[in-house]
């Protein structure tokens, strides 16, 4: 099962390529993680063209057959321990896996309609930029949780 992680954005800051490359690389055996960024140029200051503009790249992104989970304020809220049992029904599944995180204006509609599920972080409003590291620290958190490691104390 490959798992890539689509994120709108590129060229980010030190801090948020630092954090993510800590959780990426910790998860490296359990579930390997592969960035794919996505361009935010082009397209002007339609709000409307940039979010499907956006959307078109991350969806020729996307594994075939992937099972497809975006991040999205209206989706579901996992505790970690539901996450981990997910994960485990993911990797049951035999798909690749895809997380899709959109940029400022958030998730073209092409994208959410071909989301398997979408999952919230809660009901923060979080900065794009982090929210690659949570998603990264929560899959190892998950991947942890099922392989028994010490990391998750909750």
């Amino acid at each position: 099962m490959h798992t890539r992680l689509i994120a709108v954005g590129e060229r980010m800051p030190a801090w948020v390529q630092q954090g993510y490359a800590e959780y990426a690389k910790r998860l490296s055996r359990e579930l390997p993680l592969e960035l794919v960024e996505i361009p935010t140029r082009g397209e002007g200051r339609d709000r409307a063209r940039v979010i499907a503009a956006e959307g078109e790249r991350m969806l020729a992104a996307l594994p075939k057959a992937a099972h497809v989970v975006a991040l999205d304020a209206a989706g579901a809220a996992w505790r970690s321990e539901e996450l981990a049992a997910r994960l485990q029904r993911w990797r049951l599944l035999g798909k690749d896996l895809a997380f899709l995180i959109g940029g400022p204006d958030g998730l073209a509609p092409a994208v959410l309609a071909r989301a398997d599920e979408r999952w919230s972080l809660g009901p923060l409003t979080l900065p794009h930029p982090l929210v690659r590291i949570l998603v990264a620290e929560q899959l190892y958190r998950a991947a942890s949780l099922l392989a028994g490691h010490p990391y998750h104390r909750g």
